[in-house]
């Protein structure tokens, strides 16, 4: 820079100046040779020029912080940081901690790398026999890749939508399968595995397109009826269940009746054997028996006919008997206590 356009050059040619008239007026009006007079030196002038240069320096130092700090990033523990370039996805950085873009070129943006659930509309389906019904779906998701859901997708407003689109069309043909009582039943009927079907072929339809995100889980809020025919249907369903409760009624006292038939014959086989096997347990008791007694009381006759003569009594005579007996009677002589 010359010294024609340096204001602080001027500045200072100046000041020189005016110190330089200032000497000359003093020494003009002061006499050589009083000793009195004492000579006021000029002051020292101030370099404008180093103080402007520290200026700059400190003003240069405090802009490349500035920029430094702000070109810095942090990525989080749920998050994914996308790095573009004029545009341009350049890099996606993953892990979490503190990263650094080009200053001014480059741009960060923020995706969410944690689980989010998504609220389907709700739309109204019809049923294999034919009935409508209005579903209300929700989407558990999250993204895989975010280069392919950028690249796809655009954001996650048009991921959500896609992801919608499939969800509708898979869920409108597994429920066109099923009547609407295996729909309103609970797991164990034939809606058990469509959640994990419908989330299947989502996944299958989304990973076919590159969107870069994956359905986690897909469950159903709610199951209703169209407010227009919602009476009809349900007395349809109270009639039909009252029909098929009295068919099994009378499946149940048919079987009844037949296992009653059956019960009732083979007891009545269970007790003819038991007659006739007890019958046969006692000939053989008493054949036992008096083979027994025949050889006892064979060994002394008179005693086994006073053993008989005893056992009559025994089932004559009791405290209320009134007999009547000859003195020779053997009865009256047992009675009385002689015996011959």
């Amino acid at each position: 820079m010359s010294n024609e356009q340096n204001p602080f050059k001027k500045i200072e040619e100046a000041m020189k100046k005016m110190s330089e008239n200032e000497k000359n007026k003093t020494d003009q009006k002061r006499p050589a040779t009083d000793p009195k007079v004492k000579v006021i030196k000029p002051k020292k002038t101030v370099n404008i020029k180093r103080y402007t240069k520290l200026i700059v320096m400190l003003t240069a130092a405090f802009a490349v912080l500035v920029i430094l700090l702000s070109n810095l990033f942090i990525v989080k523990e749920n998050e994914y940081r996308v790095v573009r370039q004029f545009g341009e996805i350049t890099r996606i950085v993953k892990d979490p901690g503190i990263n650094m873009k080009i200053p001014f070129i480059q741009s960060v943006s923020t995706l969410p790398k944690n689980q989010m659930t998504y609220n389907v509309q709700e739309a109204e389906i019809t049923t294999k026999d034919k009935k409508r019904i209005i579903i209300d779906n929700y989407a558990v998701w999250h993204i895989t890749d975010p280069a392919k859901m950028i690249s796809n997708a655009r954001n996650i407003v048009n991921a959500e939508a896609r992801m919608e689109e499939f969800i509708y069309s898979v869920v409108r043909n597994e429920m066109g399968r099923l009547d609407y009582v295996d729909v309103v039943n609970d797991e164990n009927s034939g809606r058990g595995s469509l959640n994990d079907r419908v989330t299947e072929k989502v996944n299958d339809f989304l990973a076919e397109g590159n969107f870069g995100i994956e359905v986690v889980d897909v469950r159903m809020k709610r199951i209703d009826l169209p407010e227009e025919n919602e009476q009809s249907i349900y007395t349809r369903m109270i009639s039909e269940r009252q029909s098929t409760a009295q068919s099994y009624l009378s499946e149940g006292d048919a079987e009844k009746r037949k296992i009653e038939a059956e019960t009732d014959r083979e007891v009545q086989e269970m007790l003819a054997k038991a007659k006739k096997e007890a019958a046969i347990v006692t000939a053989q008791g008493e054949a036992e028996a008096a083979k027994i007694y025949n050889q006892a009381f064979s060994k002394d006759p008179e005693f086994y006919k006073l053993y008989r003569t005893l056992q009559s009594y025994s089932k004559v005579v009791n405290d209320e008997t009134v007999i009547i007996l000859p003195s020779d009677s053997p009865y009256a002589k047992l009675l009385t206590g002689y015996l011959q």
